[in-house]
């Protein structure tokens, strides 16, 4: 387990002065494997947070190219990006915030077989996607790897945030997407507010640093929705589903 230099000491010394953290819950960060899964709004601002607060292995996954349209609320991407990958645009800006850190870019859509191999040394996933067919793979397989995965959603002037670390009496993301119906709408056709996607995914950054941590209570079984038109925060909580398909199913 790799140790802290003196600068990085200092660097994050705000973050070492909080008791729950102390210089042991920081090299946990120092040695901690995130994968993000998608760098669109969500991802971008979990990364840059997640870089920031000198979480060590970032593996950043996204197949899509960058458009002058993102750049209202893709904060990693500028206007000289418009063209390039996602994951090369937010690995320069990542790089150059935190030049310690280490990244992996894969330009690649999400498969079953890319995402097992992360899994066997990755310890948790950040789902910053906005479609139901790759979350459902993401759920299915941090499921089958006991990988804790911090999902996020943001569309219109509404976010939510879950946390499944999949323990026996925890329900997983199969057992709550079952609730939205087949609707998969995303920004292109029904919009989202720029800062809206921050908060979102600034509050994934937060879950997966404790998760890597170990400090704090980890949001599991909640769903924590945010209304950004009234400024209002809930939570709801949210119980196993007996008959899932993914976390109840009977060999």
């Amino acid at each position: 387990m790799a140790e802290l230099t003196p600068q990085q000491a200092l660097r994050y010394a705000r973050q070492i002065n909080l008791p729950s953290m102390d210089l042991e819950g920081q090299e946990r960060l120092l040695n901690g494997h995130v994968v993000i899964v998608g760098l669109g709004g969500l991802g971008c601002a979990a990364a840059q947070y997640l870089c920031a607060a000198g979480v060590g292995y970032l593996t950043l996954i996204d197949d899509d190219v960058v458009d002058v349209s993102n750049l209202q609320r893709q904060i990693l991407h500028y206007p000289e990006s418009v063209g390039i990958p996602k994951v090369a645009s937010a690995k320069l800006r990542l790089k150059q915030q935190n030049p310690d850190i280490k990244l992996l870019a894969v330009d690649q859509k999400l498969d079953k077989s890319l995402l097992k191999a992360l899994l066997k040394y990755h310890p948790i996933v950040l789902d910053c996607t906005d479609n139901l067919e790759t979350r459902a793979l993401i759920n299915a397989l941090c499921f089958e790897f006991k990988t804790p995965l911090v999902s996020g959603a943001a569309i219109r002037m509404e976010g939510q945030l879950m946390v499944f670390t999949y323990a026996e009496d925890e329900p997983c993301y199969h057992c709550v997407s079952r609730l939205f119906g087949e609707q998969n709408l995303s920004c292109v056709e029904a919009g989202v507010l720029s800062p809206l996607v921050g908060v979102i995914g600034n509050l994934q950054a937060i879950e997966a640093i404790k998760i890597l941590a170990k400090i704090g209570t980890p949001m599991t079984s909640t769903l924590l929705h945010y209304d950004a038109s009234v400024a209002e925060f809930r939570k709801i909580a949210l119980t196993k589903h007996p008959e899932c398909l993914v976390c109840s199913a009977i060999d």
